[in-house]
């Protein structure tokens, strides 16, 4: 498995998401052993935030974390609406309950809203003072955002990434390999269909022995300080983002990938789901 350094760690490039998880309480048990079945894989990053499922999501987080909170790289996420000084702690003290931990290894803010910045940032830094969270970073920020908080002590900017969108790749991602500020990739399989059906990635799959899937997760991991973090629930699909983690991609299979999927050209408003 690759490894990623973020936020003072040494991380694998391909962690666990759980966008949808908690939504249904039938599947509680089996969200819960698909994040036990990653961690026990190598997947040991996982990504949750409050405004998944309403907090459900870190339930099932917490739930999964019972006797291995020391293996596990924890990400979670404020909302914009609870980014204030006074909010932010009041979040992050209700995700800490939900998610059974006395602290979080890395905070984002969602996305921007209507709270500035420096507030938002200097009740991060009040909560890494007091041991709550170990660092912080945004979310869904492009380069002018991320010019705008002109912050080290940002640990990484959490993103829309895939083949089938690669508008950061223009502007955003080579600045932050140029500023050293690791990318995190959400959706990294896309969302719907067209992506993990389309022949080109069928046919690089089979080159590999692989999936469509894994050779979507090799191409965002492709590079260094690129973290993915693709949700799975059904044990077979754990396994295999876990082996994606060791399958690297040919120069002929990413020039079939840039043909298919087309590099940006010029600048794009950054996507976002």
């Amino acid at each position: 498995m690759r490894t990623v350094k973020l936020a003072g760690s040494t991380v694998p490039a391909i962690g666990q998401g759980t966008w949808y998880m908690g939504e249904d309480p039938a599947r509680r048990a089996a969200e819960v052993s698909a994040l036990q079945q990653g961690i026990e894989l190598g997947l040991s990053l996982i990504d949750t935030a409050e405004m998944y499922a309403e907090g459900a999501a870190e339930e099932v987080v917490g739930a999964a974390l019972a006797g291995r909170r020391e293996q596990v790289f924890l990400v979670s996420k404020v909302y914009p609406h609870n980014a204030s000084q006074r909010g932010v702690p009041q979040a992050c003290e209700r995700s800490l309950k939900r998610l059974r931990t006395d602290c979080i290894d890395l905070y984002l803010l969602h996305w921007r809203g209507q709270y500035p910045l420096e507030e938002t940032v200097e009740a991060f830094e009040r909560l890494r003072e007091q041991g709550k969270i170990r660092r912080w970073g945004v979310s869904n920020f492009d380069t002018d955002d991320l010019r705008e908080l002109d912050n080290a002590a940002c640990a990484t900017n959490q993103v829309l990434y895939n083949p089938s969108q690669r508008g950061i790749e223009f502007d955003l991602l080579p600045w932050s390999q140029a500023n050293g500020l690791p990318t995190m990739a959400y959706c990294p399989l896309a969302q719907a269909g067209r992506l993990l059906t389309h022949p080109v990635m069928a046919q690089i799959a089979e080159r590999h022995g692989a999936t469509p899937a894994q050779v979507s997760l090799a191409w965002v991991t492709r590079e260094d300080g690129v973290i993915a973090i693709p949700k799975a629930v059904d044990p077979p699909h754990v396994a295999q983002n876990a082996a994606a983690g060791e399958l690297t991609l040919s120069d002929e299979d990413l020039r079939a990938i840039d043909q298919a999927f087309a590099p940006p050209t010029r600048k794009q408003r950054l996507a976002m789901v």
